[in-house]
């Protein structure tokens, strides 16, 4: 299959360009499809896309591959239907991986009040939008440490006002640039290394993104390619999936964590973790985008790059139950604007209104901070948190345009009312931003997110609320809410409901049990 997928691609100028997009469109249906006919037990998939990674120090932390279902680990796998005859017959050889996933989101919003709006705002008038991304997973495990990834993926639709006007945007799976086309294109390339430790193994869950069924307990992990800097960067096994969990930007990710990435949120890079009991270490190398939101990266290191450091430690601290901390710091080099310079040559009639964008500089540096908590609390329910802080004199380049963000949130397992493969989640964020960035927006200037002309400063607030319903092996169902104060942190604008349904199909194939 991995060889039938590469026919389809070529090189061109660093990077893979698919051909036939009615292809990929066939492959990845009949990797769900098959899935869907032979019974294959699910597995979650990530939009964009995480996953939840084994525990580190697996002897005491991860209970076992089958029943692992606190923090920290794949809150999915309990939901996994038991194998079949059909299954046990098919014998999927473990150095292959192949699976399909399909996520469909539709959200309207009512009209709301507004006293202006601008060019970048959400508009108060009631509309409705829908997308969808569909992906191929592929894997080829070489040697026991060695595999090589490959996805394809096609994203399509539109977001609400074209994913303007909020900085924790109401759906992650819609691509910021409305003119990018919705031919499939090469989402991850990459090659995995493990260099073990230890002689000690410890079991691990099977994913798109590794393909061991059991790992040395202290090894180093390598990965070179393309990839999504927030695959292996703070993730969270509550908040990190909008597949299956919550939508919006900055509870799915942390929303000032302006991480490096394209328009459609990847990029190259070179990532290495040291995991040992009960602690990781992971430090990833990144390009930025040439320009602010750009589909083009810039691929001269020594001017532009992102560089990621996140600690990680897992701990029985707190009830004698899992729990995850993650300490995140991250810089990034890149042609960045200054807001104060934007407005200092508006204030002298310089700029007729302020533009950022007018005033960047090569080598501009960005940092900053994240923190990511995950706690079981008792059987089935599970609570996060996470908080963000980036310096905000500087522009927004890959993420969104949020300089603080607090979010804290749950979910409960559908055992308790006899729907063991339900799940619901609720959150609740505040967002902000740094004085010279809202001074800017105030002036009329416009980022690549926010522009209402005009700007009465409020936190923007956000809760979000979701109901995963289980239909039928691979495939689910979603209702979502969310209410927003402040959009765009606009005190002048709002509140804005927005009403949300996912649909969502995976299967997968070459899994074993």
């Amino acid at each position: 299959m991995i060889l039938l997928v590469l026919r389809f691609a070529w090189f061109s100028h660093g990077s893979l360009v698919l051909c036939w997009r009615a292809a990929v469109w066939r492959i990845s249906a009949i990797a769900i499809i098959l899935g869907v006919v032979f019974s294959i037990a699910p597995v979650r998939a990530h939009a964009l896309e995480k996953y939840d990674r084994p525990m580190p120090g697996a002897g005491e932390n991860i209970k076992n591959e089958e029943s692992q279902s606190g923090v920290g680990a794949d809150h999915a796998g309990q939901n996994q239907p038991e194998k079949t005859a059909v299954s046990d017959s098919l014998s999927i050889p473990d150095w292959l991986w192949l699976s399909g996933q399909a996520n469909f989101i539709a959200q309207v919003h009512p009209a709301f009040h507004a006293m202006y709006s601008g060019e970048h705002s959400l508009r108060p008038e009631g509309e409705n939008a829908r997308s969808r991304v569909l992906t191929l997973y592929t894997g080829l495990r070489l040697t026991r440490t060695t595999e090589v990834l490959f996805d394809i993926e096609e994203a399509g639709g539109t977001g609400l006002s074209q994913a303007f006007g909020l900085g924790g945007f109401t759906n992650l799976d819609v691509v910021r640039n409305p003119a990018l086309t919705t031919d499939p294109y090469v989402a991850r390339i990459m090659i995995h290394q493990i260099i073990p430790f230890s002689d000690t193994r410890v079991p691990a869950v099977r994913n798109p993104l590794s393909l061991a069924t059991s790992l040395p307990e202290r090894r180093l992990e390598l990965r070179v390619g393309k990839f999504s800097t927030v695959d292996f960067f703070d993730v969270n096994a509550i908040g990190s999936d909008s597949q299956h969990q919550f939508m919006n930007w900055a509870v799915v990710n942390n929303g000032a964590y302006d991480y490096a990435a394209d328009t459609r949120g990847y990029t190259f890079g070179a990532l290495i973790e040291y995991y040992d009991r009960n602690w990781v270490l992971r430090f990833g190398e990144m390009l930025m985008p040439r320009i602010a939101n750009g589909i083009q990266l810039d691929w001269d290191p020594t001017r532009s790059r992102a560089e990621n450091l996140e600690l990680e430690y897992h701990h029985n601290a707190l009830l004698d139950r899992e729990g995850v901390i993650r300490i995140l710091y991250y810089v990034n080099h890149a042609n960045m604007g200054s807001y104060s310079e934007a407005l200092q040559a508006f204030q002298r009639g310089q700029d007729p209104t302020p533009d950022v964008t007018a005033h960047r500089h090569q080598g501009t540096v960005k940092y900053g901070f994240g923190l990511n908590l995950e706690q079981e609390l008792t059987e089935g329910l599970r609570a996060f948190g996470r908080g963000g802080w980036n310096e905000g004199h500087h522009e927004t380049f890959a993420y969104t345009e949020i300089d603080r963000s607090v979010a804290v949130g749950a979910d409960l397992k559908g055992d308790r009312w006899g729907r063991e493969q339900d799940q619901i989640g609720v959150a609740y964020v505040i967002n902000g931003l740094a004085k010279d960035h809202r001074r800017y927006l105030a002036a009329g200037g416009l980022g690549f997110i926010l522009g209402d002309g005009a700007l009465h400063y409020g936190t923007e607030r956000i809760v979000e609320g979701y109901y995963r319903l289980h239909l039928w092996r691979g495939i689910a169902v979603s209702p979502d809410f969310q209410w927003i104060t402040n959009p765009g942190y606009n005190r002048d604008r709002g509140p804005v409901y927005v009403f949300g349904l996912r649909l969502h199909l995976e299967e997968v194939l070459g899994r074993t049990f």
